[in-house]
């Protein structure tokens, strides 16, 4: 099992192992990009749960948000109380254990903080990452915030 595959199947894992009624689907086209999953799940690019990774020190940080909107790592920093600074792809893969366009808003290690945007609260179910740039899950945003806490508002 590739390294890829093996974040698809962490997700899957979690998922059924905590009873969240959400399950991973693998596509053949790249999820990579909101718009591109929004594409390939012919949704809006709002519904999808984006994910963006952060850097805190030697720590990361993600943020789910609405693929319509943006990140103020100012908000991010503010709220954490520490400088952040956007991950790139080495980073995201050696602080998360998922590469860019496929980190989920969970399962991660306790070293890892997730903050919710609140745009998600618009929707009922979104569509978010499941560990890897092909796979998806689609998600009651009420199960969202059950895991990973409640809405804070990081979007600019």
């Amino acid at each position: 099992m590739s390294n890829s595959a093996r974040g698809s199947k962490r997700v899957s894992t979690y998922l059924e192992e905590g009873g969240i009624e959400a399950r991973v689907v693998t596509l053949d086209e790249s999820t990579r990009t909101s718009q591109l999953a929004a594409d390939a799940l012919g949704c809006t690019v709002a519904e999808i749960a984006k994910s963006i990774v952060f850097r805190a020190g030697e720590h990361a940080v993600v943020v789910v948000i609405s693929g319509d909107k943006r990140v103020d790592a100012k908000k991010v920093g503010a709220l954490l109380g520490v400088k952040v600074s956007n991950a790139d792809a080495d980073a995201v893969k050696s602080l998360t254990g998922y590469v860019i366009g496929g980190v989920p808003p969970f399962p991660h290690d306790a070293a890892v903080k997730v903050i919710l945007d609140s745009s998600l609260s618009r929707f009922e179910k979104v569509w978010a990452a499941a560990g890897t740039p092909n796979s998806v899950m689609n998600i009651a945003v009420a199960q969202l915030t059950a895991i990973a806490g409640d809405f804070t508002d990081v979007a600019q």
